[in-house]
């Protein structure tokens, strides 16, 4: 037999080039992730125009209505993630993606055409269930196309995906916020004299007499441009192929060893191909076999839930889930949508006068936002993940705090105090760039690694939603907080940052360079040792080749990872 000598393994920008429609097929899927972004970020801008207002006065001048119109996208969102996991297992990875993106454009077309309140709130609420689908489908489909030296990576390009869309949305705000055309509303009399202040239509919401010098259009086109990237990725997907994890799950294993030659740019008959499928296969065989081992008298609702009850009652899965789910708990109580959502308002606490001054500093913001991402690309899997983590929480801690405390010292003097107010402003960019490149991208890889292989996507599906329900919280409480205690938000945010800190060093262990085995032992469990001793067994009986015992205690290639 001829001697095969291993070369050294090629990593990061070598394997992205040996892999160009891999990567191009993971990059164009999270379209998804910039559909969020940009839905996120485009609603800070549209609540504080001045057409907006005319229209919809209610959600432009009551803290707490504009509160629940930012919030009801992430409530609905938080529905989509959790019901979203049974419609990607029945349809597919892809034609999940693009059934999100038929209610997503549904949503959109409602928002942008809106002519009530009511309106408006149901277009955003179907948009959220869309986004919440792609936030739990889009990650999902690029690790099961992926390759595991670059998934960790790709993982971080769907949240510059989403930071990306961010900053398009702020800039667009800032420029429809010039589209022009006298709007007024007529004058309502009433018995009490002379109107001093706006008296609403109970059929249209419009302030009665109010003026203003932009048109309908300036917030308008903003929600209807974000048409444009859905439609792209619906049609674009429809040429992809599906997951061919999925394709195996569905026993259509002619059409899985199809996509992934497709995937690969391999022949079907190449033995690196073939070896891959055939891992992907018996991993497959031994989550079915795990599924009866664990729950033999179960199926359908009562076997999902007896997995989902797992979690309660083994300590170890438990613990790892308490993990996943802290962290998306601080991503979001660390005040990174809080910024997001009402960044013109708080740039205006600080000082900035006039909503294009706002807009424009919100602009930069998503600037800094997008770029400060590209660390995590850089230095996830040189650092390490708890480095970062601990650096971005004590970042954001203090920059926080100096800001809370710069509102508190000059209060209402702040717009006469120019260099105070734009060390706040400073210190708010500060802040973002020390969120962008540790939680707001690691909350998002972490979950992925600690668990194994037979509950992750249950497991996923819970941490999602996890964020999306604080990130729900966050979206209604917080213009009420910036109105009432002011400063006072910004120490509120900034404790919990130092908690995120505590939290990182007592609780969370480093996954850089570890195996799933190496995991398992840190959690106190040999779960994934034992899986991956079943799957060389699954393996070697589809080949019908028996199997050196003494291969079992030795790291499998690492394709094994990808499922």
């Amino acid at each position: 037999m001829p001697t095969v000598t291993a070369s050294a393994p090629k990593r990061g920008f070598a394997l992205v080039l040996e892999n160009p429609f891999l990567c191009g097929v993971a990059s164009f899927s999270t379209l998804g992730g910039l559909l969020f972004g940009y839905d996120q970020g485009v609603i800070s801008g549209v609540i504080t125009m001045e057409s907006f207002g005319a229209r919809y006065p209610r959600i432009f001048a009551d803290s707490s209505f504009k509160g629940w119109f930012v919030s009801t996208l992430l409530i609905a969102a938080w529905a989509g993630s959790l019901i979203n996991g049974p419609i990607a297992d029945g349809l597919g990875r892809k034609m999940s993606i693009n059934l999100a993106v038929v209610v997503f454009v549904i949503g959109s077309t409602l928002q942008c055409a809106a002519m009530n309140i009511p309106m408006l709130f149901v277009g955003r609420a179907i948009a959220g269930l869309a986004v919440g689908q792609l936030t739990m489908v889009v990650p999902l489909y690029i690790s099961e196309v992926s390759i595991p030296e670059i998934r960790g990576g790709l993982v971080v390009l769907q949240q510059l995906s989403v930071t990306l869309g961010i900053l398009i949305s702020y800039w667009i705000d800032y420029g429809t916020n010039y589209i022009g055309g006298t709007r007024c509303a007529p004058e309502i009399p009433y018995s009490g004299g002379t109107i001093t202040k706006p008296v609403f239509d109970p059929y249209h919401d419009v302030p009665a007499g109010g003026c203003t010098g932009q048109s309908d259009a300036s917030w308008r086109l903003p929600l209807a441009l974000q048409l444009v990237p859905a439609v792209i990725l619906g049609i674009g997907m429809l040429f992809f192929p599906d997951s061919p994890r999925w394709l195996l799950m569905k026993e259509r294993d002619d059409d899985s060893l199809h996509a992934l030659s497709r995937l690969r740019r391999q022949d079907r008959d190449s033995p690196v191909l073939l070896n891959e499928y055939l891992e992907i296969k018996a991993s497959i065989m031994l989550e079915n076999s795990f599924m009866r081992d664990t729950s033999p008298n179960l199926s359908g609702f009562k076997l999902h839930a007896a997995q989902y009850m797992s979690f309660l009652t083994n300590w170890s899965r438990f613990r790892r889930l308490a993990i996943g789910c802290i962290v998306m708990f601080f991503q979001q109580f660390m005040g990174c949508n809080a910024m997001i959502y009402y960044a013109p308002t708080i740039f205006a606490q600080l000082g900035l006068d006039g909503n294009t001054s706002s807009l424009l500093a919100t602009g930069v913001y998503g600037i800094v936002n997008c770029l400060s991402t590209l660390p995590a690309l850089i230095f996830i899997d040189k650092v390490g993940r708890r480095p970062l983590l601990m650096a971005g929480a004590a970042g954001t801690c203090i920059s926080l705090v100096i800001v809370g405390g710069i509102l508190g010292g000059f209060g209402s003097s702040l717009m006469s105090n120019k260099t105070a107010g734009w060390t706040g402003i400073a210190f708010i960019y500060i802040y973002d760039i020390n969120f962008s490149y540790s939680f707001a991208p690691i909350g998002w890889v972490l979950p992925s690694e600690i668990f194994n292989l037979s509950i992750r996507s249950k497991a996923i599906s819970i941490t999602t939603s996890a964020t999306w329900m604080c990130n729900f919280i966050i979206g209604l409480i917080t213009p009420d907080m910036l109105e009432s205690i002011t400063w006072g938000t910004y120490i509120f945010f900034a404790a919990f940052c130092l908690l995120a800190f505590a939290f990182t060093f007592f609780c969370i262990p480093e996954t850089r360079g570890k195996t799933l085995e190496d995991m398992d032992l840190i959690f106190g469990d040999t779960a994934a040792h034992e899986e991956k001793k079943r799957i060389k067994h699954i393996e070697a009986e589809l080949r019908g080749a028996p199997i050196d015992e003494d291969d079992l205690i030795k790291p499998v290639d690492s394709h094994a990872e990808l499922v």
